[in-house]
């Protein structure tokens, strides 16, 4: 699923490619490409001209000369396309034009789990986003009260970190990657860690995002890729997530998996000791 920096690519892609444009048309073409709490059919958006972007941990939007906002969650892999060549996934086309010049724009969704919506914008965010913890590279996340509210809590500090109640934009990638970088191991009881601890693995997952947001975030197939069709490529960098049986970059001890929640958690048993 795409985190924070597939998704932040995405939404410079857009930023750069629709903002001043007027929505022409708008269309869903399939059945789960809108979302079923969206204020009304995407036909609304006809007319309106897009005046910016936003998003708050794996969510983004554009911001319209509306009372309402066109917000968006790529699910597994969902797609925004400028002009793309292959339309078989496109599960919703918005016809943009700005001047004489008209763009097409496709929110492609192969696996149909990612969705688009009309909503209400409150206090600058989007309904479904309303309830999202701020990410580390929002101006309201507060590091403080990040570290306050996980180190109350009776569960793994991976767990602490995924909630996007607590903290938004991270999912399993980065989650291993940031937690190999500062050296803990994923099923450390939250609680029970120092505030220093919490501090140097939040430090690392801004520092492992930062890194990805500059090659273009992490992608394994072809199902991630930018507005232009590019695919990111992090995943040559990558230290623990799905590095099973690899030497650890850092020691050379093989790197191990187990199972967490329905998912892995790829770590170093020697340089992230469960203490």
């Amino acid at each position: 699923m795409p985190e924070l920096p597939e998704v932040e690519t995405v939404r410079r892609g857009l930023h750069a490619h629709v903002v001043g444009r007027r929505i022409i048309s708008a269309e869903q073409l399939h059945p789960r490409g809108l979302n079923p709490k969206s204020l009304s059919s995407l036909h609304v958006l006809a007319g309106a001209k897009v005046l910016d972007t936003g998003r708050r941990g794996k969510f983004l939007w554009l911001v319209l000369d509306r009372p309402y906002v066109l917000a968006a969650h790529l699910g597994m892999s969902g797609q925004f396309l400028i002009d793309p060549a292959d339309h078989r996934h496109t599960r919703a086309l918005f016809m943009l034009k700005k001047g004489m010049k008209s763009t097409q724009l496709h929110f492609n969704d192969q696996r149909t789990f990612g969705w688009v919506s009309v909503e209400e914008s409150v206090n600058g965010l989007p309904t479904s986003v309303q309830k999202i913890a701020p990410d580390p590279f929002d101006e309201l996340f507060n590091l403080s009260h990040v570290i306050a509210d996980i180190s109350r809590r009776n569960i793994s500090i991976k767990s602490a970190i995924l909630n996007q109640n607590i903290i938004s934009g991270i999912g399993n990638i980065y989650a291993d990657e940031s937690l190999w970088l500062a050296k803990v191991h994923p099923e450390r009881r939250a609680h029970e860690m120092k505030s220093a601890e919490i501090t140097k693995v939040l430090d690392a997952a801004k520092q492992v995002m930062t890194s990805a947001l500059k090659v273009g975030g992490t992608s394994f197939d072809e199902l991630y890729i930018n507005v232009n069709g590019e695919s990111g490529y992090f995943d040559i960098s990558l230290n623990a997530y799905g590095q099973e049986g690899e030497p650890c970059p850092r020691c050379g001890k093989q790197i191990s998996r187990i199972k967490f929640a329905n998912r892995s958690s790829h770590f170093c048993p020697k340089c992230q000791r469960l203490i």
